[in-house]
């Protein structure tokens, strides 16, 4: 019984798969926990700083830093770009992936050139034979990265900004929802664009110490990476999960192919056993 052999054999591969799937399911469950309390740890400072950040946008100081002037023609543009160093999570990095290609298009189609930063393995090698110029790269960050380790990353697209070599810089993400729900994000975080903050009924100017010049650069400086970093945990609470649902799913899918095999399985064995009784009671009635 040959094939019967390759059945359980087959059976046996997919069983130890199995095991192996649901040891990362409970990994990744264990580990989004503590993503999804990182993120959500960082939130109130990204929202006060974004808070502040609105008055200044309506407000009449007596200096205007560059971060907060409208520009005018975009030649270069630059995108950071934030994705997981692992896969086995799932769609979320080919989702963000496709949707960045199809604003990346709609760009070069009006012959505005693209300047990327990277983070994340993933990022690097999907965009490596891509055509765009990567100014940076960033990888190995770990699943609890500390603010430290973007700076770098960051002042390089902010110098090429203040240089003038990039008119426009975005940062592009997967934002956490739920655990079901990632969404493709990409925001644009200098030049600013002044908005609403929700609750914010009225404006008011600042008092600046020692003058509205360097109090500016530091803060928006600091905003800037504040965005870039509450990204980055947005994207590792993203990837916990779906990789916690993917995981899931094949554990699943495993245990519903382990059934269907264990199946052909025990129908080949019984097509076997009447055969072989078929040949004996013809041997005992042929003699």
């Amino acid at each position: 019984m040959a094939a019967g052999k390759e059945i359980r054999t087959q059976i046996a591969s997919i069983k130890n798969t199995q095991k192996i799937t649901s040891a990362m399911e409970m990994v990744a469950a264990s580990k989004m926990k503590k993503a999804q309390d990182r993120m959500l740890a960082s939130r109130p400072y990204s929202e006060k700083i974004a808070r502040v950040i609105g008055h200044l946008a309506y407000a009449h100081s007596e200096f205007e830093h560059p971060y907060m002037k409208e520009v005018g023609e975009l030649k270069r543009i630059g995108i950071i770009i934030i994705s997981s160093d692992r896969g086995l999570c799932g769609g979320l990095n080919t989702n963000l992936f496709r949707s960045l290609l199809k604003q990346i298009s709609e760009y070069q189609a009006k012959n505005i050139e693209i300047d990327i930063c990277t983070i994340g393995k993933k990022s690097t090698a999907f965009f490596k034979n891509s055509g765009l110029n990567i100014r940076s790269v960033l990888t190995d960050l770990g699943d609890a990265p500390h603010f430290d380790d973007l700076l770098g990353t960051v002042k390089v697209m902010l110098d090429a900004y203040d240089e003038g070599e990039i008119q426009q810089l975005s940062v592009a993400y997967n934002r956490f929802e739920n655990t079901m729900t990632q969404v493709p994000t990409v925001t644009q975080i200098v030049p600013m664009v002044a908005s609403e903050v929700d609750g914010m009924d009225h404006h008011w100017d600042y008092i600046y110490e020692p003058d509205a010049e360097e109090a500016l650069g530091a803060l928006l400086v600091r905003y800037i990476e504040a965005l870039v970093y509450q990204g980055l945990v947005e994207n590792i609470a993203c990837e916990q999960s779906s990789r916690m649902i993917a995981m899931k799913s094949a554990t699943d899918n495993a245990g519903d192919m382990v059934k269907d095999l264990e199946l052909v399985y025990n129908k080949a064995r019984q097509a076997a056993i009447t055969q072989e009784i078929s040949e004996i009671v013809s041997g005992a009635a042929a003699v």
